[in-house]
């Protein structure tokens, strides 16, 4: 059953929570050992507040659109009294004070938290091998990779083992595992949903989001954890159109653009005219540009008009974005520091103490992100290296904006390949770096996008397309998701 089946059979009284959350943990234990999604699994607790709903249903009284749905939660994300650790060591067994809005937001929407999921420490990775708890599996053929930062929430929709999951993207993070577990995965425009508990990674990119195995799932999901907070400054004030009762307007008369830039080999790019001397991002694999070029025929079948857009400085995301991300991660975690919470390290001194501390507690590539941000933030180079990248990411908000004018939407792959094996790209972080080439220009821009399963790649593995707009467009590209996914169905013809 989708989440909104779920939650539609226990208002009605058809299905229990208890029993929807029992069903789901006995996955989690049967399978969860072998994919490792879960950090920690609050057992007792989801039936505690399953048997709160049931009795609620039993008395008529309103128990909210996501009633008896179990929900997996980032382990970056506060939740009061439970161990938030950002799969480091740096925070284990740190049970904040308060909780996330957005946990807030699912609990009286009726969600029930089933657990805690991993994740790359301090969501810092594209594969969530950079675990202090160890990797995460992709469901799909555990060999492999689920991507991330958010690895473990995607697997675990595509376990089963919950029908929503929460995730952060910083770079893609929801995006690229999505597309990786073959699930939908939501990043909503900066600002249109809370970031109060969110651990922070890079303030000025992180956005919180809706992992679901469907369209219309993801969309209920956002509508109940969105709209402004005071809690965060960076919150967007003002009311918000409906997403979910919008999904089955189709796409009749939306202007498609595929981006030309993430997809060098597509043959919408290649038979394009006056795109002479377009520069393409490296390393997204034919069979994945087919699946994008599948999807603009599937949209154009739909009612859609398609053509071909060029964004040049998308090809400058990635570069921008490994020193504006690393910059504010130095900043956001020098918080941890022996003294306030999280692991101490006693010491001769209080400077010695710090050191040793951060030493034992941050992993490699967190340590390698603190010191390339600290760099680029030093005197001398911040023009030359911060700075610059201040000015790509204006740049990028141009020529998005000047796309826009001209398309509705944009369409280009998640990520550049299917999951690969673990420990294939470990060795090498620019390697690893390039999974985030796709994904990056949204968070850079702060606008929506959303990642939907389109079929597999010539090794059988899910390959998800993105689907890009304007800020505050979410309504518009779900309802495109939508017509996608419907298209991916047997019998729907793009497949």
């Amino acid at each position: 059953m989708t989440a909104l089946e779920i939650a539609a059979a226990v208002r009605s009284g058809e299905r229990s929570a208890l029993s929807v959350v029992d069903e789901h943990l006995a996955r989690i234990i049967e399978s969860d050992r072998e994919i490792g999604a879960f950090n920690l699994v609050l057992a007792d607790e989801a039936r505690s507040t399953a048997t709160g709903i049931d009795q609620a249903v039993a008395r008529g009284e309103p128990v909210g659109p996501l009633a008896g749905v179990p929900v997996a939660l980032k382990d970056n994300l506060c939740t009061r009294g439970v161990p938030t650790t950002c799969s480091s060591r740096m925070l284990e067994g740190w049970r904040p004070p308060y909780d996330a809005t957005v946990v807030q937001r699912l609990r009286a929407a009726g969600a029930i938290t089933v657990g805690k999921t991993n994740l790359d420490e301090f969501a810092m990775g594209s594969s969530t091998e950079n675990s202090a708890f160890g990797p995460t599996r992709n469901p799909h053929d555990t060999r492999r990779v689920p991507g991330g930062s958010s690895g473990g929430s995607a697997a675990a929709v595509a376990a089963g083992f919950a029908s929503l999951a929460l995730g952060s993207d910083t770079g893609g993070s929801i995006r690229q595992p999505a597309a990786l577990c073959g699930v939908v995965g939501l990043k909503p425009t900066y600002g249109a949903v809370s970031r109060y508990g969110l651990v922070a990674f890079a303030s000025s990119l992180d956005q919180i989001g809706p992992l679901a195995s469907t369209v219309a799932d993801a969309a209920a999901c956002y509508e109940a954890i969105s709209g402004h907070d005071p809690h965060d400054s960076t919150s967007i004030d003002g009311s918000r159109d409906p997403v979910v009762a919008g999904l089955g307007r189709g796409v009749d008369g939306l202007r498609v653009g595929v981006l030309a830039e993430l997809c060098a080999d597509s043959a919408l790019v290649g038979g394009a005219t006056g795109l002479d001397g377009v520069t393409a991002v490296e390393g997204v694999a034919p069979d994945v540009t087919a699946r994008v070029d599948a999807a603009a025929t599937a949209l154009e079948a739909a009612g859609a008009t398609i053509s071909v857009v060029s964004v040049p400085s998308a090809v400058l995301g990635l570069s921008a974005y490994y020193l504006i991300a690393p910059a504010e991660a130095s900043s956001n975690l020098a918080r941890y520091d022996g003294v306030r919470y999280g692991l101490r390290v006693e010491a001769a001194n209080a400077a010695e103490m710090n050191v040793a501390t951060r030493t034992a507690g941050f992993g490699a590539e967190v340590k390698r992100r603190i010191m390339l941000g600290t760099y680029a933030l030093s005197a001398g180079y911040y023009d030359a290296f911060y700075g610059k990248a201040l000015r790509v990411r204006t740049l990028m908000l141009r020529e998005f904006a000047a796309a826009y004018a001209d398309v509705d939407v944009l369409l280009g792959p998640t990520a550049p390949t299917t999951a690969f094996e673990l420990g294939a790209k470990t060795a090498d972080p620019l390697v690893m770096y390039l999974n985030d080439v796709c994904t990056i220009p949204s968070n850079l821009t702060g606008h929506p996008a959303v990642s939907v399963p389109f079929g597999c790649g010539d090794d059988g593995l899910p390959v998800g397309v993105q689907l890009m707009g304007p800020a505050l467009s979410e309504p518009m590209l779900l309802r495109a998701a939508a017509v996608l996914e419907q298209a991916a169905l047997p019998g729907g013809g793009a497949l």
